[in-house]
């Protein structure tokens, strides 16, 4: 299909044109690639209770109308299969105007059995056979009804009629039985039976995973080929680092950090991707190829996304390399601009072998003696070319990245199929799992007794809220109430603090070093201590209105308490109604693995929210659900690979790795 044809060319207003354009669709390719989000049936079904159902019926009498304030209520009786069933519907009185008896009809709704009657959602005053069907369903903007926006999308079909040519390979259709490219498109928009909508998804879904497989591995065989710097270094200094470290790596850390020391070896350029729980000990081995980097010569640096995370990190080297010669630096945006230029000048002078910071890494002005190794923490929240600048820094650097949002091992791979993957699953020994509580309460009265026992016993808490202040708009708790509200309440006997993101650096630092000093007990704060606040002493958090975060975001909340060895609780307040909603916290409550924890979020939530489309680098899949269909993703893989290892002469196959080599080069679509 050409891609700039215009919509003007299939006869559409200028202002329907101009909402066009508002939705992203800019030609008449973008219309047949706009797909249906859902599909309405209409055919008759079995009387089953409570379910929904579709019956054709007599009209028996003439309906009869209530109101009820501003509420009304349409009735009448339906003979159906030789048995009367009472009808009701709600406010749709006018119907009763175009409502005669002995006429035929359609309805919709939910089935009584006890009573024989039916809830109507919807009333078709036409038989079944003239409105059975399957109706497509398309996001679309206010002032496109459905019914023109079929007809946009039949016409442009028309115009491409005979000229959309297949983009899999034709050995791949006939190996997984897949329909041609232009039935498929014809069938999404316009089915006859669920069949075909199952034949045009398959097609349309393993096409657009394919792309994608295929841009991941050719971005890594690419990468393969990029020449790097051999990091050689004594190994026997390295493992008598490891073994003189405070604690003993898990079998998991353990195989990650071989995997590292290997890559650096290697002269290919590292693009690893590790991945583990909250508190699985990531950092420890993102140390650890710091120091290999270091022996061999090299800077290392270290970048994550917040100041209190970077602090985290800074002080956790620290302790970590106190026996060793290493120096480590601390470059963040609140520093003075004296001590940054004094920062300046140790990284170009090789007296810093080790940088931890934010975004200030890759500013213009900041240059390094020779930088090896680049890590970044808690990647989805960077943009692409935020991690592009930091690693231009040097040449030919070793990237790794981290994530404490794990996902499963398989679906890991396709996403990151750019780079190699590591994944750490056991926690540090001695871990115990948070005892978690779903508490149905708007406040922590239930237990504040409780709390008043932790606090006496020498413990400090967590007080996460969803908001900053008080809101007009979201029914939701906020921070500064809360601090204000618990400040007088525990006057005289423990120091309350407020932590949330508009406030400057300097008191942020001031308080959580005041919590981390235990001059603060309680510290009520938004989700900013999410990652990377580590205080041994508190044990407890309380998270008010738990239903408004997403798991994984309660989950990584959740592994700031139980750190060390004494037990750590979370209690989750929510007074919300929606069963979806306590469903998923006792899910939390029950679930302690955030492989788990992760995969369910994800499959409610979709992978842009929680990973990030837009900073990650993946794409927003048109068709595909990587979790629904993540058969076809994990096919499309092993495909992928196939067809980049056979070197095929297939033209759609040498059309699609030009099309990807042009995407690589005009914009950096997927990743660095």
């Amino acid at each position: 299909m050409a891609r700039q044809i215009p919509l003007q060319q299939i006869k559409i207003t200028e202002n329907r044109i101009k909402l066009l354009n508002e939705m992203g669709i800019n030609s008449l390719r973008d219309l047949v690639l706009h797909f249906p989000y859902r599909y309405e049936c209409i055919e008759e079904t079995p009387l089953i209770n409570n379910e929904k159902v579709i019956i054709e019926g007599v009209l028996i009498e003439e309906p009869k109308v209530f109101f009820k304030g501003r509420l009304s209520r349409l009735t009448f009786s339906l003979l159906y299969q030789q048995e009367i069933y009472k009808i009701t519907i709600f406010n749709r009185h006018f119907m009763k105007k175009n409502m005669t008896k002995g006429m035929i009809l359609t309805v919709i709704g939910k089935y009584n059995s006890a009573n024989n009657s039916i809830v109507a959602s919807d009333i078709k005053l036409k038989a079944l056979n003239e409105i059975a069907g399957i109706t497509p369903v398309y996001s679309l903007k206010e002032g496109i009804t459905q019914k023109s926006f079929q007809n946009y999308v039949k016409k442009a079909l028309k115009f491409y009629q005979g000229h959309i040519q297949d983009e899999i390979p034709n050995s791949l259709l006939i190996k997984h039985h897949l329909i041609h490219k232009e039935l498929a498109l014809n069938l999404i928009h316009f089915p006859a039976n669920n069949n075909d909508i199952k034949e045009a998804s398959r097609h349309l879904k393993y096409e657009e995973f394919l792309k994608f497989q295929l841009t991941m591995q050719y971005i890594k065989i690419s990468r393969k080929k990029n020449i790097g710097v051999k990091k050689n270094f004594d190994q026997k200094i390295l493992e008598q680092f490891i073994k003189k470290l405070p604690f003993k790596l898990t079998d998991d850390q353990m195989k990650a950090v071989d995997e590292v020391i290997n890559d650096l070896k290697k002269d290919t350029t590292m693009y690893r991707f590790i991945q583990g729980d909250v508190g699985s000990g990531k950092t420890v081995v993102g140390a650890i190829g710091l120091y290999a980097n270091y022996l061999a010569g090299f800077q290392g640096a270290m970048m994550a996304p917040t100041e209190i995370l970077v602090t985290q990190h800074y002080q956790s080297l620290i302790k970590l390399f106190k026996e060793t010669s290493v120096n480590i630096g601390l470059l963040t945006g609140h520093l003075s601009t004296k001590e940054k230029q004094a920062i300046y000048q140790d990284l170009r002078d090789g007296k810093i072998d080790i940088i931890v910071g934010t975004h200030a890494l890759f500013q213009e002005k900041v240059n390094y003696h020779n930088l090896g190794l680049v890590i970044t923490d808690e990647q989805h929240r960077f943009g692409v070319n935020q991690r592009k600048a930091l690693k231009e820094k040097g040449q030919k650097v070793d990237f790794m990245v981290m994530s404490a949002t794990p996902i499963p091992r398989t679906l890991a791979i396709s996403l990151y199929g750019d780079m190699d993957v590591s994944t750490i699953k056991t926690m540090p020994r001695g871990r115990k799992p948070v005892l978690t509580e779903v508490i149905k309460s708007h406040s922590m009265k239930p237990i504040l007794n409780k709390l008043k026992n932790y606090l006496a016993s020498g413990g400090q808490c967590y007080v996460v809220c969803p908001l900053v202040d008080e809101s007009d708009v979201i029914d939701s708790r906020d921070a500064t109430s809360i601090y204000e509200g618990m400040k007088a309440y525990f006057k005289n006997h423990y120091t309350v603090g407020l932590l949330h993101g508009k406030m400057d650096d300097e008191t942020k630092e001031k308080t959580m070093d005041d919590f981390k000093d235990n001059r603060i007990q309680i510290l009520v704060s938004t989700t900013v201590i999410e990652v990377g606040v580590d205080v041994s002493n508190a044990n407890w958090i309380v998270i008010y209105n738990a239903e408004r975060f997403g798991l994984s975001q309660l989950h990584q909340l959740r592994g700031r308490v139980g750190r060390g060895h004494e037990q750590g609780y979370c209690y989750l307040l929510s007074n919300s109604s929606s069963k979806e909603a306590i469903e998923r916290l006792e899910f939390l409550k029950n679930c302690h693995d955030g492989f788990e924890v992760s995969y369910y979020d994800l499959k409610i939530r979709g992978p842009g929210e929680i990973l990030g489309n837009q900073q990650s680098g993946l794409p927003a899949f048109a068709i595909g659900d990587i979790f629904k269909d993540i058969n076809i993703l994990e096919v499309t893989r092993k495909d992928a690979q196939e067809l980049l290892e056979s070197k095929s002469n297939d033209a759609a196959y040498l059309k699609l790795i030009n099309e990807i080599e042009e995407q690589l080069i005009n914009n950096n679509k997927y990743i660095d």
